[in-house]
């Protein structure tokens, strides 16, 4: 198989009034420089003219692999800045003198086409109005259910690509871009062979663990559903989809290239069962009489997922076009790396002591740099990482000096958390590496049994909070101006839903049932000292509109709190939530014990304002008005979770919010995607100015 020239890209990143960054992945080596154009409408025609506005650019590169080189190209201005509210547009031009246009991705009618409409080139623009529009969304899986609701931005640009006062400015990725833990059956053999490929060689997985020569596990590793048992008991990790876990670099390569792009696919022919079970390519824990219903299970996931991965190939071409023309930021999740990344101290610490584990925490980490985390904030990567991850992927010798520096500063040194150029400014959070552990018990009751357990960790520690903190301020931002935060866990859930996994789900651990494996557990509430140590820098930076944005949930949601500590202070913060963009999930057993709960609790589930406050343990607990709350009590609030049509409180299919934002009003919509037509709901639009002085 000859891989393509682009890998993937080009994907617009990080863009202020000096700086414009530009990522894309090739399978060979080239020199590329960027030109970057002022678009102006003509009126008299009916079209657009073009003039050069840099060609000022410097590319940085970096070889992971045989086959694997990623770019980021940086443009910056001739004079003082990029002029700001008018369209920009973009070519790209490589060493073997072809460019974007030669490779077929600037004519309309190719079905390679980063272009809208009659542009010439992939457009942006710089958003220094009083108005902004953000989409936002997270939880893409590739064979995910329902349709890509990503797409439906792609659809929204096709009608105000032109229209800058209806144009999103910026595009923010809020977590588990992909799924590293939860591969599909028939795309695996692909990752395995693709992987292989952009790397020119695998991995010497036995020279880190030495049990991966025996059998069965020389064989299962590459075969379908073949690797459960090597990531729970090798890895020691806890996904209960890790048939097919992600372990090399190149594996991690291949799905993010198969999640942003179309050019692989073009490669790939599906496979069907048959065809893999007669190649033997299939892992079957079971070979007696079980065999045959294991055998009818796998036939039946594997068409499911083939059904669901033909759905999810024929949105990519939209979506590889709507990452040329937006400047994307993203952060991760668990799934970017493993299900339950840091759950818990026992986890961190059972990984990080497992060689295997930490190889393959190491590379999803690297990965993330690499396709994700890199174009955030370009300046904030030192020349000395990027060198040592350079070091690495020249030898690839686990226990070398370049491997042991790799792997220890992927699980040490970074910094993930970044602050966005936009306006408002945004903070996004790192709510997996700077989390802090608590080891004081918690007291559950279930029924007549009493007992305790660990509470859930806090998911930024104090330090984790004072170094975004330094960045928010080294950004120029200052107290009193409106604050985006987005955090991948969700400070408010719709309160039913989270009460029934924390009153019906949680304290099953009692039983040593690891319920908390098995059911994401991690939101900002499940630990009221994490949340206190949030408010107390909310309260610190006192911005003058406060939005969290977070994904995480599977469902949809928007809620507007009013905070108030030692009475005397108050600060309101409005949370938008929207999840999944490909990944429905309330359909199983985890959704019927929401909905019994929904029945016992009728009148909390229909309360859309509640009561809550924080005593001195750090518990949280209801009251039926503020004024009932202790006097002493460290902190109280009233929740209210907005409406959007007919009365709808969450969404739980797919879906991509946008929120626009001006110092007068909020308004957060969701977008969704049939296949062919987007549709638009939204939430009640918040008056800023009214809720400044409501109680």
């Amino acid at each position: 198989m000859e891989l393509p020239a682009i890998l993937a890209g080009p994907i617009l990143r990080r863009v202020d009034t000096h700086n414009v960054y530009i990522w894309i992945a090739t399978s060979s080596p080239f020199e590329i420089k960027a030109r970057l154009f002022l678009i102006h409408p003509n009126r008299e025609t009916a079209s657009y003219d073009y003039s050069l506005l840099s060609s000022r650019s410097h590319a940085e590169n970096i070889k992971l692999g045989e086959h694997l080189f990623i770019h980021l190209i940086h443009l910056t201005p001739i004079n003082d800045s990029f002029p700001v509210n008018t369209l920009l547009g973009y070519n790209l031009f490589f060493s073997d003198e072809s460019d974007l246009g030669s490779l077929g991705m600037l004519s309309p009618d190719d079905s390679r086409s980063i272009v809208y409409g009659p542009l010439r080139y992939p457009s942006f623009f710089i958003n220094e109005t009083e108005t902004s529009r953000v989409l936002y969304g997270s939880c893409r899986k590739l064979h995910g259910k329902g349709q890509d609701a990503l797409a439906s931005a792609d659809l929204l640009f096709e009608e105000v690509y032109d229209q800058l006062d209806q144009r999103p400015h910026s595009l923010f990725l809020l977590g588990d871009q992909i799924y590293a833990d939860d591969v599909a059956d028939p795309i695996f053999p692909s990752i395995f062979s693709i992987g292989k490929q952009l790397m020119g060689k695998g991995e010497d997985l036995s020279s880190i663990d030495a049990r991966l020569l025996e059998k069965p596990f020389c064989h299962s590793l590459s075969q379908i559903r073949g690797r459960s048992f090597i990531m729970k008991n090798f890895c020691q990790f806890t996904s209960n989809q890790a048939h097919n876990h992600l372990i090399e670099f190149g594996e991690y390569a291949a799905m993010y290239l198969l999640s942003f792009s179309p050019q692989l696919w073009n490669l790939i022919q599906l496979p069907t069962f048959a065809d893999e079970q007669l190649g033997g390519n299939i892992y079957f824990a079971f070979s007696d009489k079980n065999y045959l219903k294991e055998k009818l299970q796998n036939e039946e996931r594997f068409n499911e997922q083939r059904k669901n991965l033909r759905s999810f190939i024929q949105s990519l071409p939209r979506i590889s076009r709507l990452l040329a023309n937006i400047p994307s930021y993203m952060i991760f999740d668990d799934h970017d790396i493993t299900d339950d990344w840091n759950l818990s101290a026992d986890w961190k610490e059972n990984v990080r002591h497992s060689l295997l584990g930490r190889h393959v925490v190491a590379n999803g980490l690297t990965a993330y740099w690499a396709f994700q985390g890199w174009g955030n904030d370009p300046a904030s990567f030192a020349p000395s990482f990027i060198q040592m991850i350079e070091n690495h992927f020249k030898e690839m010798k686990p226990g070398s000096s370049s491997y042991l520096n790799w792997i220890n500063s992927m699980w040490d040194d970074p910094s993930w958390h970044f602050v966005t150029p936009t306006a408002p400014k945004t903070l996004f959070l790192d709510t997996r590496t700077k989390r802090t552990y608590d080891f004081s018990p918690r007291p559950v009751e279930i029924g007549n049994i009493i007992s305790e357990t660990l509470p859930s960790p806090q998911l930024i520690s104090k330090t984790g909070f004072e170094q975004a903190s330094a960045s928010l301020l080294e950004s120029g931002w200052r107290s009193g101006e409106q604050l985006i935060i987005a955090s991948p866990s969700p400070l408010y859930g719709v309160e039913l839903i989270q009460f029934a996994l924390d009153s019906f789900v949680y304290p099953l651990r009692t039983f040593g049932i690891p319920v908390h494996e098995a059911i994401d557990h991690e939101a900002w509430k499940y630990n009221a000292k994490g949340v206190s140590e949030f408010l107390h820098w909310i309260f610190k930076w006192n911005p003058s509109d406060c939005f969290i944005i977070s994904g995480d949930a599977h469902y949809a949601s928007a809620a507007v709190s009013s905070f108030y500590m030692k009475k005397e202070k108050q600060k309101r913060i409005v949370q938008f939530t929207s999840s999944p963009l490909n990944n429905e999930s309330f359909t199983d057993i985890t959704a019927m014990m929401i909905k019994m709960a929904a029945l016992l609790n009728v009148v909390p589930w229909k309360k859309q304002s509640m009561i809550q406050y924080c005593n001195d343990n750090y518990d949280l607990l209801p009251e039926t008005s503020l004024d009932s709350c202790p006097s002493h009590c460290r902190w109280q609030e009233k929740l209210t979770f907005l409406t959007a049509e007919k009365g709808m409180m969450i969404e739980t299919s797919n879906n991509m919010g946008l929120l626009t934002l001006s110092s007068q009003l909020a308004k957060n919509s969701l977008l969704s995607f049939n296949g062919t037509d987007k549709k638009e709901v939204s939430f009640k639009t918040i008056n800023l100015t009214e809720h400044k002085n409501q109680p």
